[in-house]
């Protein structure tokens, strides 16, 4: 295995962790850091010692490097896992542009894993640009394989490969556990990331609605069962960047659309209901906005292939800002936010930062957790 060069394009989250699983497998492994434009090389044992991105980066350990298209015309596999920063139809502008800088260098006899979330028939096109730009055909001169990774899902169970190809190490590269990962078609991984981003967004988003209609305080009582009590808006963005692609997927009005559309309004309705809630605690506790300050603890990966979580981030401030002017996101949930002379309504956005918050008093705190249920939780 050793001998086959692999190259990770991009320092995303998502990209490092399989970088990390298959240096330490006992793979030659490269990450591209777009940023710095370097190929970097890296071995089993900073892999151990540097389990995320962020470690990495604050230490900055030396490391060989070598220029990108050195690197990537040496590989024999190259995972395509960048960060996307861009939204709606500048989404696919921006994938398309990292995926030519990506491939460009391919030489005969290598293989593509793309590793971001298409939708159904994304791949097509994919490999149409792969062709066009390295001149080379895929499934006779060039691989290429379908894997989605993140997105809220554990890592998927199939590898897409052209005409169902199989490619026993790769399967090495990527199976760190004795159970086999199985080559399907291409199409039938796109089917299988559709089936389970679908199957969780309509559970999550049945939740939602039905929340909603949880009105007296018997009731809310009731369903704060540990299901719901641990779903945070944190987990209701994951994969959202995988629904949206499958929303371009299909044109019309068909039950797919309807379920894929659903599950987006459901996500912009609860974010409406948080913010109504929010005022409607202000109201009852006779609060002024002007005497008030909104803090958003949410502790987000900058470093995660998708950027939805930053994009609701920004869009949740945004909205808050039209009715309360001292609104902020806060993303470490050790620092010690409170010391103002406003009252602070403290949103929690994610699990991680409840458990790290929880505990905190504070006599002109009020706590609203980002949960399908918007609880307060504690209030002095």
């Amino acid at each position: 295995m050793a001998s086959d060069r692999v190259v990770v394009y991009g320092l995303s989250t998502e990209g490092y962790s399989i970088a990390c699983q298959m240096a330490i497998n006992g793979a030659n492994v490269f990450i591209i850091d777009e940023s710095s434009q370097s190929a970097i090389s890296l071995k089993a044992e900073i892999a151990k010692t540097y389990p995320n991105v962020s470690a990495l980066k604050e230490d900055e350990p030396l490391l060989a490097m070598e220029p990108i298209d050195v690197a990537i015309s040496k590989s024999q596999y190259l995972f395509f896992a960048p960060r996307i920063r861009k939204t709606g139809q500048e989404t696919k502008t921006e994938v398309h542009s990292k995926f030519k800088d990506a491939t460009s260098s391919l030489k005969k006899g290598s293989s593509v894993v793309y590793t971001l979330p298409t939708g159904i028939g994304g791949n097509s096109e994919n490999i149409s640009l792969l062709e066009h730009v390295t001149g080379l055909e895929v499934g006779k001169s060039i691989s290429y394989f379908y894997y989605p990774l993140g997105g809220g899902n554990q890592p998927p169970k199939v590898i897409g490969s052209y005409n169902s190809k199989q490619d026993p190490a790769l399967a090495g590269l990527l199976t760190n556990s004795k159970k086999e990962i199985s080559f399907v078609g291409i199409s039938s991984a796109e089917h299988f990331h559709a089936i389970n981003v679908l199957s969780r967004f309509s559970s999550l988003c049945s939740v939602l609605e039905v929340c909603k209609f949880a009105q007296d305080d018997n009731t809310k009582t009731d369903l704060q069962s540990d299901d719901f009590q641990n779903i945070f808006l944190d987990d209701m963005v994951n994969g959202l960047y995988d629904l949206r692609s499958l929303g371009t997927s299909f044109e019309g009005a068909n039950t797919l659309m309807y379920l894929i559309n659903g599950s987006l309004k459901g996500i912009d309705g609860y974010i409406k209901r948080l913010i109504d809630e929010i005022r409607a605690t202000l109201k009852k506790n006779d609060l002024k906005a002007s005497r008030t300050k909104i803090a958003l603890s949410w502790s987000l990966d900058q470093y995660e292939m998708r950027g939805d979580k930053i994009e609701m981030l920004q869009n949740l401030i945004t909205k808050l800002r039209d009715y309360i002017g001292d609104v902020e996101a806060y993303e470490d949930p050790n620092l010690d936010l409170f010391h103002n002379d406003k009252t602070t309504i403290l949103v929690i956005c994610s699990k991680f930062d409840y458990e790290h918050l929880r505990k905190k008093k504070d006599n002109d705190l009020i706590i609203i957790k980002g949960n399908p249920l918007c609880e307060i939780s504690h209030k002095e």
